[in-house]
C-alpha cells in the first residue's frame, strides 16, 4: 500500500509541475450581474485529477452483517459520509446530499457492543478509530456513561485538493483554514501536510488530539507521506503538546485540527513568533466570526476598543471609542472554504481585519475547480453574496487605477471625483446668507439596526447598497453625526442619498450645531466650494430622519395615520409594544383631544425612551419623574 501511496504521490507532483509550466490565460469577465463580474484579475491553471482512497471496506467490517450487506449493495457506496446507529431506531446513512434508513430493523444493544469491540478504545473526547484508517466512530452515552449510539464517519484521503492553494502553501507563511463541520478541512489539512513533507522536503509535525488526520493506531496513515505525528492524551492537552512539539523535535511547520480554546490560540501565537510555520484549523464559515469571536480572536491580531480625540471622532463621524486590531495576526493568510470546489482566501489577513473593523468591504480571491479540472482564480471587490449594482454608485477600482474625467488631489495622490450630484444636476441651489446655517427641527421613526440591513462602505467611503437609488443621487457628507444611524435612517426612509468622505464630491454638509458653531475651517471650506451646511439639533435619530426628509424637500408625513409601532422598539418584545401601545392610546384619546397630561405606568429606562420618542412624533412633550423602580413618564398637551 505504501508503494501504490508513493506512486500517487510521484505522479501528482509530476502532474503539477506539468502544470506550472503551462501558460496562465486572462479571459474576459462574465455576466455583470454574477459574483465574479466584479473581479479584476481573472486567470486558470490546470490542477490533476482528485485521486481517493477511503478503506471502506474496514469500516463495514466493524458494522453488523446485515447492514454491512446492505450499504455494500447500495448505487451510492462511494459517497457515503456517515452511518448512524441509534439504540432502538433505524439505522441511518447519510450522503452528501441527503440520508436515508438501510434497513427495518432497529439497533440493538447488542449490536451496538458487537461494534465497540471492533474499534479501539474511546478517548476523552468520545472519539475512537480503526487501526491503519482515518475513519472515525464517535459514541453517544447517557447518564450512567453506556453507549447508546455510534456516529460511523467515513475518512478519506483526498490527493489534489491543495492545487488550489498550492502556492500559498510554498511561500512558507501560516495558514489558517475555515469552515463549518464536514466541508472538508482536515481531508486539506492532511493533504497539506503531506506536500510540505514530501514534495518540499520540511520537516513536519502534526498535532493530532483525536487521530483524525493520521489515523488510529501507533503507525501513522500513508496519506501525510513522511510527516511526523504527535498524538494527544487528552483533548484539554493538546495546547501542551504543540509546545511540546516545538521545544523537543524542531519542526519547520506544525499542523493543527480545530484550535478551539484560547490556551490553543495562545500556544498557537507561541509557536508563530519562534518562527515555525502553522497550518490550523477553526470553526467558523467566515474570517468575520473570528472577530466576534472572544475566544479564538487572538488568531487574527486581536480586538481591543480605542477611545479616539475629539477632532478624530468628528472627522470620522462615529463615536469616540472604536475597535481596532491589537497586534498582528498569528495566520497571515485566511482561506474560508465555503464549499469542497470553492474557497475564498484572503492573502493578507491584517489588511482585511483592518478594513471589516472599519466598516469597508475586503477583497478577497475566489478559487473554484471546475468542471474541466481546471482551478479559476477570482480577485473581487464585494460582499461574499451577490448584490446588483446601484445606480450612482461609485467604485474604486483595484489595483490602484485612477478613474478618469478628475482632477488629482497632490496632497493624497487621489482622484478628487467632480460634482455629478444634485449640484450637477442643478437641483442644489448655492448657500446664501440666510442658508448655509440652517437648523433642522426634526422628528423620525426609529429604524432598524444598519448591521442587520447588511450596510457597508466601498473602498470610497460611499454607502453601498442603497435602495430607490437615482441616477444624479444626494451626496451628504456627514460631520459630528453617527454615521450607523445616518445609514439606517436612509435605508428604512428608502431615500436616494449617498454618504462621502470626500468634500469636494459633497452637494450639502449636515452637522451637528454644536460642532460647527465653533469651527470655522468647515465653514471656510464649505463656502469656498459653495456647499451648504445644514445643522441638526442633537445626534438623535429623529432629529436625523427628519433632517433628511428635509433635505429632500419631502413634505411631513401625516399625524392622523397611526405610527407602525413595531420600528419604536429594539427587541420587538410583547412588553415593548405593551408600553409603546399604552404611550399611543394616552396621546390619541386623552392629551391631543381633551387637553390634559396623562401618566403612564412605571417601565424600565430602555421602555420609556422608546416612549418618549413616540411622544416626540406626536410633538408633544414628555418628562420622566419618580424613583426607580416606579419612575415613569409624563406626556403634557401642546
Amino acid at each position: 500500500m505504501m508503494e501504490s501511496m508513493s506512486n500517487a504521490s510521484t505522479d501528482k507532483t509530476a502532474a503539477t509541475e506539468a502544470s506550472e509550466a503551462t501558460p496562465v490565460s486572462h479571459p474576459e469577465p462574465t455576466d455583470s450581474t454574477q459574483p465574479a463580474a466584479a473581479a479584476n484579475d481573472v486567470r486558470q491553471t490546470t490542477i490533476v485529477e482528485h485521486s481517493i482512497t477511503d478503506d471502506l471496506d474496514k469500516l463495514l467490517a466493524i458494522l453488523p452483517t446485515d447492514l454491512c450487506q446492505k450499504i455494500e449493495q447500495h448505487p451510492q457506496k462511494a459517497d457515503l459520509v456517515e452511518v448512524i446507529m441509534d439504540l432502538g431506531r433505524k439505522p441511518e446513512i447519510r450522503f452528501p446530499n441527503g440520508a436515508e434508513d438501510i434497513t427495518e430493523a432497529v439497533i440493538t444493544h447488542e449490536q451496538l457492543q458487537e461494534s465497540i469491540a471492533k474499534v479501539g478504545d474511546f478517548g476523552g473526547d468520545n472519539r475512537a478509530g480503526i487501526e491503519r484508517t482515518l475513519h472515525r466512530i464517535s459514541a453517544m452515552r447517557n447518564r450512567r456513561g453506556d453507549v447508546i449510539g455510534l456516529t460511523c464517519r467515513v475518512g478519506r484521503a483526498v490527493f489534489g485538493t491543495v492545487g488550489m492553494i498550492r502556492d500559498l502553501v510554498e511561500s512558507g507563511q501560516s495558514i489558517l483554514m475555515l469552515g463549518r463541520p464536514g466541508v472538508g478541512k482536515t481531508t486539506a489539512l492532511r493533504e497539506i501536510a503531506r506536500v510540505l513533507a514530501d514534495d518540499l522536503g520540511k520537516r513536519v509535525v502534526i498535532i493530532d488530539s483525536s487521530n483524525e488526520i493520521a489515523g488510529d493506531g501507533d503507525v501513522p496513515h500513508p496519506a501525510i507521506g513522511r510527516a511526523r505525528r504527535m498524538q494527544v492524551a487528552r483533548p484539554e492537552l493538546q495546547h501542551q503538546v504543540m509546545i511540546e512539539a516545538v521545544e523537543n523535535h524542531m519542526p519547520e511547520v506544525i499542523v493543527i485540527d480545530e484550535i478551539g480554546t484560547e490556551l490553543e490560540a495562545l500556544a498557537a501565537r507561541t509557536i508563530a513568533e519562534r518562527g515555525v510555520q502553522l497550518v490550523g484549523t477553526a470553526h467558523g464559515n467566515y474570517l468575520d466570526n473570528l472577530i466576534k469571536n472572544p475566544t479564538l480572536s487572538d488568531l487574527v491580531g486581536g480586538i481591543q476598543s480605542v477611545t479616539l480625540g475629539d477632532e478624530e471622532a468628528r472627522r470620522r463621524g462615529s463615536q469616540k471609542s472604536v475597535l481596532e486590531r491589537k497586534a498582528l495576526p498569528t495566520f497571515e493568510i485566511a482561506v474560508e472554504m465555503q464549499e469542497r470546489q470553492k474557497w475564498v482566501v484572503h492573502p493578507n489577513v491584517a489588511k482585511t481585519i483592518d478594513i471589516l473593523l472599519r466598516g469597508l468591504l475586503p477583497s478577497p480571491e475566489v478559487r473554484s475547480v471546475e468542471a474541466d479540472g481546471k482551478v479559476a482564480v477570482a480577485q473581487i471587490a464585494g460582499s461574499k453574496t451577490a448584490t446588483p449594482p446601484n445606480k450612482g454608485r461609485r467604485v474604486v477600482p483595484l489595483g490602484g487605477q485612477v478613474p478618469l474625467g478628475g482632477p488629482m488631489n497632490h496632497r493624497s495622490a487621489t482622484p478628487i471625483a467632480q460634482a455629478k450630484g444634485w449640484r450637477a444636476s442643478g437641483r442644489m441651489v448655492p448657500p446664501t446668507a440666510d442658508r448655509s446655517m440652517q437648523p433642522l427641527q426634526s422628528q423620525a421613526q426609529i429604524v432598524p439596526s444598519a448591521h442587520t440591513l447588511g450596510l457597508r462602505e466601498n473602498a470610497n467611503g460611499i454607502l453601498d447598497n442603497l435602495p430607490n437609488s437615482e441616477t444624479n443621487p444626494l451626496y451628504v457628507y456627514p460631520y459630528g453625526i453617527g454615521r450607523h444611524q445616518l445609514e439606517q435612517a436612509i435605508v428604512t426612509l428608502e431615500l436616494p442619498i449617498l454618504l462621502t468622505k470626500d468634500l469636494d464630491s459633497a452637494d450639502v454638509v449636515l452637522a451637528l450645531r454644536s460642532h460647527v458653531k465653533n469651527h470655522t475651517k468647515l465653514r471656510h471650506l464649505a463656502n469656498a466650494r459653495q456647499i451648504p451646511i445644514h445643522t441638526l439639533k442633537s445626534n438623535s435619530m429623529p432629529q436625523i430622519a427628519q433632517g433628511l426628509r428635509r433635505l429632500m424637500q419631502l413634505d411631513e408625513e401625516g399625524l392622523d395615520t397611526p405610527p407602525d409601532l413595531s420600528l419604536f422598539t429594539r427587541g420587538e418584545s410583547d412588553d415593548e409594544l405593551e408600553a409603546l401601545e399604552e404611550a399611543r392610546l394616552a396621546v390619541e384619546q386623552i392629551v391631543i383631544p381633551k387637553g390634559q397630561p396623562v401618566e403612564l405606568l412605571p417601565r424600565a429606562g430602555l421602555v420609556r425612551k422608546m416612549q418618549h420618542e413616540l411622544v416626540e412624533r406626536y410633538r408633544l412633550k414628555s418628562s420622566s419623574f419618580g424613583t426607580e423602580p416606579n419612575r415613569r413618564i409624563r406626556i403634557y398637551p401642546a
